[in-house]
């Protein structure tokens, strides 16, 4: 039996969201309902799709190969429904408003954004800057944006999608003398730039000190990307943040480490629970297609 359009929604939005129940929650289903469903798929086609021996919801190889193949024709279902104009007007024009934070805006303004409007020279995407991961969620629930591009996990109100992992590293002043990779016991005692107490950044940067036991040492709070990268150049502590800013802020001044175990962060798109605009769905469907899975540690 062939699958149906609804069933490969379904097992896109488990390999999205990694967690059947947050899949339904994503789709409007009941989460019984969707489990009937992938599995109503799985004997269809005669393979097991989800790998249920593991925890959360993960793909055996023959389920990503068919979820791989889902995203094909669901883009292009998605491509071929946008061939009618709406109210007479050409399918391609409209306005898409795109939150992000400042860290973001960069692989927008320097990646997704110019590649998309290329590809879809109609659209006009605009670019609403929040300092916040709260402020963007705002943003979004008050319509203000359709779209935002965000570090995950965020508000489970929002549905979300996978774009790529960023990998977190220790960037720190010439001569630290610390070893690549550093254990996060090193942190202990270690002068750090962090972001302003009471922040949600400073907060989750706290839970994951309190997880692992460990107490660096302030030496410098602010939320300004600026004074971060001039705090370290100074010499005065050690930041977190993503390996792929540290050429762009850093250029080759100062010394960048993994982390042992290797610390990823997810980063994805995320809008309201509602019917996406066509731009917007172009949009999501261009991310998808252009942010890789996962960056190169180096």
């Amino acid at each position: 039996m062939t699958p149906t359009l609804q069933q490969l929604r379904y097992l896109v939005a488990v390999a999205d969201c990694h967690s059947i129940t947050a899949a339904a929650y994503s789709v409007y289903i009941a989460q019984p309902a969707l489990s009937r469903s992938i599995q109503s798929l799985e004997r269809d086609l005669g393979v097991e799709l989800l790998d249920r021996r593991s925890r959360g919801a993960t793909l055996t190889p023959m389920g990503a190969r068919v979820v791989r193949l889902a995203r094909t024709v669901l883009d292009a279902v998605e491509a071929i429904e946008d061939i009618r104009p709406p109210h007479g007007r050409s399918s391609s024009a409209g306005t898409l408003t795109v939150t992000v934070t400042p860290t973001l805006s960069l692989d927008l303004a320097a990646d997704l954004v110019p590649s998309f409007t290329e590809r879809h020279p109609g659209i006009e995407v605009r670019l609403l800057q929040h300092d916040s991961r709260e402020a963007l969620v705002e943003a979004l629930t008050d319509g203000a944006a359709e779209l935002g591009l965000v570090d995950l996990p965020v508000d489970k109100e929002l549905s979300t999608h996978h774009l790529r992992d960023r990998e977190v590293v220790l960037i720190s002043p010439r001569g630290t003398g610390l070893p690549d990779p550093v254990p996060y016991r090193m942190l202990s005692g270690l002068r750090m730039v962090l972001p302003t107490p009471g922040t949600g950044r400073r907060t989750e940067l706290e839970a994951m000190f309190g997880r692992l036991g460990v107490r660096p040492v302030p030496v410098v709070e602010a939320d300004e990307r600026l004074v971060w990268v001039t705090s370290v150049m100074d010499g005065l502590g050690s930041l977190i943040w993503y390996r792929d800013m540290v050429l762009r802020a850093f250029g080759h001044r100062v010394e960048v480490r993994s982390f042992t175990p290797p610390l990823l962060r997810a980063v994805g798109i995320v809008h309201r629970r509602r019917p996406l605009s066509r731009p917007a769905r172009a949009f999501l469907s261009h991310a998808r297609h252009n942010a890789p899975v996962r960056e190169p540690a180096g």
